[in-house]
């Protein structure tokens, strides 16, 4: 019914998105028994297992869906509901659990490259075409796939490379954000520069005819310094480095991000001082200009209400490029920390020493509403994506899709600020 409803009401395709939106919510996110009814050779196939640990794939403009849960991947059709190819991952067990949870699926190369627990030794595996000549090449998933199904993990393919946030140890420690794969250098994070951070999401800005100055932006909440009583224990961050960042020269930040800045994101009521401090989920809506995409974030609170702040990439640079340094109050040498270079091994060590010692900077992000959040609810919302459709009266508007472990959420924004519900 619901799909029927939004394919009558609004011009475009917006059922698609939300049909593939539900897929999701099922299959990750239910407490309940979920399901996803598939269909091969015209017989129903109902997978219910509950499976809390689900990843999914869909590349922008196709009407296909990787679905990994664990020892298994289904590549299926979304119109037809039809499978169109079953992976079966094994896992080689050498001690502890005999599980494969897949944490990692993307289109890397002329490949899909897969990532999993496989059994607490984490495994990758390059999967072809079955009508191609190739064998599924296996390869090591060390900092790539999590050990475990509960760890944080994250991936990130941009430009030919391959990034990844994943622990290298099986405790879960060592967790950071590196450059693992493809035709750049792998380069990795200072140990002090996050504390046992939660790694949300990231993604590339592209900017036309400034492939220099491209940057990668990594979302993420890390324990707070602060240890008051009245201090939230979760910062919610946002940072970023530069795409053709080798790393640094063998006296300084050899192999290391000499461009990583990190910055505090706000997202709360002011006048109130009431402050959502928890990022649980980031939807990046890209427009032609970098300038003007938005960053939609789901924040959470220490009292379980959930907020949703925009905030413009332009004014977010305007942080990074012009703020001080926190803890830092001598003469910012230049090239100023955090420009990107074309060599970045020939930074000099004056600037490289601030990247490593105060990669913070002084002022906080502000969304593009300050004073108060764009949606607030008393819901525990853990997951926002936005779609773009145009409706009968030929207004654009922005959907709002926000899902609980047990509801789905539709708010329906226009141009003139009048809201629906659903």
């Amino acid at each position: 019914m619901l799909r029927d409803y939004f394919s009558f009401h609004i011009k475009g395709n917006l059922a698609y998105p939300l049909l593939v939106y539900g897929v999701c919510f099922h299959c990750a996110f239910c407490s309940y028994n979920p399901r996803l009814t598939l269909k091969q050779d015209d017989a129903l196939l109902l997978y219910n297992r509950n499976y809390s640990h689900t990843v999914l794939f869909h590349q922008k403009g196709s009407k296909s869906l990787i679905v990994g849960g664990i020892n298994q991947l289904l590549h299926f059709d979304v119109d037809s509901r039809q499978i169109v190819e079953n992976f079966t991952l094994n896992p080689r067990c050498v001690e502890g659990s005999c599980e494969n949870v897949v944490t990692v699926i993307e289109r890397f190369e002329n490949y899909t490259f897969v990532c999993g627990t496989n059994g607490e030794q984490p495994q990758c595996w390059k999967l072809f075409p079955r009508e191609s000549n190739h064998s599924t090449e296996g390869v090591d998933g060390t900092g790539i796939s999590a050990h475990t199904g509960s760890q944080n993990v994250l991936s990130l393919v941009a430009d030919g490379d391959l990034y990844a946030a994943a622990p290298l140890y099986s405790d879960g420690t060592l967790l950071q954000f590196r450059r693992k794969a493809g035709k750049r250098t792998s380069v990795w994070m200072y140990d002090q520069w996050v504390s046992e951070p939660t790694f949300i999401s990231s993604f590339l800005a592209q900017r036309k005819n400034d492939s220099l100055n491209e940057k990668i932006y990594v979302l993420f909440r890390e324990k707070n310094s602060d240890t008051s009583p009245e201090a939230d224990p979760w910062i919610s961050r946002v940072a970023r480095v530069c795409k053709v960042d080798e790393g640094g020269p063998k006296q300084l930040l050899q192999n290391i991000w000499t461009s990583f800045l990190k910055a505090r994101l706000v997202c709360g009521i002011p006048r109130e001082s009431l402050y959502f401090n928890r990022l649980q989920d980031i939807f990046i809506q890209h427009a032609d200009d970098w300038r003007d995409s938005r960053v939609y974030a789901l924040f959470s609170s220490s009292w379980n209400s959930t907020a949703v702040c925009i905030y413009s990439l332009a004014e977010l640079d305007v942080v990074f490029e012009h703020s001080s340094f926190k803890g830092y109050s001598e003469a910012i040498p230049i090239p100023r920390p955090g420009t990107c270079v074309r060599q970045s091994n020939f930074i000099p060590i004056s600037t490289l020493q601030i990247i490593k010692d105060h990669p913070e900077m002084k002022d906080w992000i502000q969304p593009i509403q300050k004073e108060t959040p764009f949606f607030t609810s008393n819901k525990n919302f853990t997951k926002i994506a936005v779609d773009r459709v145009q409706a009968s009266d030929d207004n654009l508007h922005n959907v709002l899709l926000l899902a609980t472990g047990i509801l789905a959420f539709f708010h329906l924004k226009n141009k003139e600020k009048n809201i629906v519900h659903f």
